[in-house]
């Protein structure tokens, strides 16, 4: 009984593998409604927007007041006044300290007597020069005296009136007045000299006398802008010498960043050009500030230009030694920017199921693509890469969604390709803003595919 038992199992075993083929295959096949289920392949999908196709870079910089003076003493002497803080508002012209003037004005006190004196020795060489006026007068008519005497002696003389001697006498007479007259204007001459020199003693006396009180007037030192004290270096009672700084002040009625650009990137700034500012301390603020000056010499060593940015700060709320992150806004006309993932081989728009063994796949393609030296980067005519400014592929395929849930479809689209950068391309034409493409998909599709959205797709 045991044996026979074994024997009828044997035979039922081999009966079963001798199963029509078809029989075998309906064993193993999933039922209909199983085969019908997730037959659409799965995408990512993305909604097509402008936007630039590279992001504006930014440079750190700190921020600083307008303008910044160091108000320093000019005098030597105590400093006997300090009325302002640091961090408090100063007008132009407001007082800010005072030095101890007392020598000042000494001496200058002293310069002052010494203009009175050379003024006073004027007054005494004009009186001499009158003196001596009258005393070329006084000549003048004794020898007109003496020659009218001399001529009529002489007259005399010829007709025996007078002798010969006294004749002569009334000669020299003459002769003598003359002298005196000569010697009376040359006197004039010589007080009218040293009048032009004391004028010019006074002159000088008078300049000694400004710069004395010039320097006592830097006794008391005022501020030369609108604007805050920034920082504070002494104390009253303190001595101070000539160049000594005491305060800094700033002018913040605008703050200025300066950053330093790769001479790369020069291009992309301009003198007078807009620039975006945003400040660590106000994050939700972004001022517009103009560049004011760009350096005409770069870093011998790290190759950078430094640039000055101005932003506008009426409020006086943005101080000196803010973190400034700033970028450049740049003329160019936003396009639609899809990532090079979603460009498909133009073959998949007609590809057909019997593709050969040794035809690339569309998922294949695509890979290709985006490895270094593939032709959606270009290259330039002596076979190096161009860096994406160009790219050599002009043409490439998207596939656009239509339809929701289970009606999803796709339909291919052929599109102009723009620059390409950083994985990005841009697409000039084929592709408007608002349609909704494939950016990424698990396997090539064909135009008319039915596909699921991944929960990553855009909504």
């Amino acid at each position: 009984m045991v044996r026979w038992s074994i024997l009828t199992a044997v035979a039922v075993a081999l009966s079963g593998c001798n199963l029509p083929k078809g029989a075998a295959d309906a064993q193993t096949r999933p039922s209909g409604s199983a085969q019908g289920q997730g037959q659409g392949a799965a995408v990512d999908v993305a909604i097509a927007a402008t936007a630039p196709l590279q992001a504006a870079r930014e440079y750190t910089g700190t921020t600083q007041p307008l303008q910044e003076v160091a108000i320093r003493a000019q005098a030597e002497g105590q400093l006997r006044q300090l009325t302002v803080d640091v961090g408090d508002r100063i007008q132009q012209g407001q007082t800010l300290a005072q030095i101890d003037d007392s020598i000042l004005n000494a001496a200058t006190a002293e310069a002052e007597a010494e203009l009175a004196s050379r003024r006073s020795e004027i007054s005494q060489l004009q009186t001499q020069v009158s003196d001596a006026r009258t005393q070329v007068e006084q000549s003048r008519l004794q020898l007109q005296q003496a020659e009218s005497d001399a001529a009529r002696y002489n007259s005399l003389a010829r007709d025996g009136a007078v002798t010969q001697q006294q004749a002569e006498q009334s000669r020299t007479q003459a002769r003598t007045a003359a002298q005196v007259l000569r010697s009376s204007q040359e006197k004039v001459r010589n007080q009218q000299q040293a009048i032009v020199a004391a004028n010019g003693r006074i002159v000088a006396q008078q300049a000694v006398v400004a710069q004395q009180q010039e320097r006592r007037s830097y006794a008391v030192l005022t501020s030369p802008i609108n604007g805050a004290v920034l920082t504070r270096s002494t104390e009253v009672g303190n001595l101070v010498q000539v160049g000594n700084e005491l305060l800094r002040v700033g002018d913040f009625s605008q703050a200025k960043v300066t950053v330093q650009v790769s001479e790369l990137d020069l291009a992309k700034v301009r003198l007078g050009g807009a620039a975006t500012v945003r400040l660590d301390a106000f994050p939700s603020e972004q001022f517009t500030g103009r560049v004011t000056r760009v350096s005409p010499a770069a870093n011998a060593t790290s190759r950078l230009v430094p640039v000055e940015v101005t932003i506008p700060n009426s409020t006086g709320k943005v101080g000196s030694g803010l973190l400034a992150r700033v970028s450049f806004t740049q003329t160019q006309t936003d396009r639609v920017v899809v990532p090079l993932t979603a460009l498909q081989d133009d073959r998949a728009k007609g590809q057909q199921p019997n593709q050969k063994p040794n035809q690339p796949s569309n998922q294949q393609s695509k890979q290709q693509s985006n490895q270094p030296g593939a032709n959606t980067g270009g290259t330039n005519a002596n076979g190096q890469a161009n860096g994406g400014a160009k790219p050599k592929q002009t043409k490439g395929t998207l596939f656009v969604v239509t339809g929701d849930g289970k009606d999803a479809k796709v339909a291919a689209r052929s599109v102009t390709l723009g620059e390409q950068l950083d994985g990005n391309v841009q697409i000039l034409s084929g592709l408007n803003p608002g349609d909704r493409f494939v950016s990424r998909t698990g396997k090539p599709l064909k135009d008319g595919d039915s596909v699921r959205l991944s929960i990553l797709s855009a909504k």
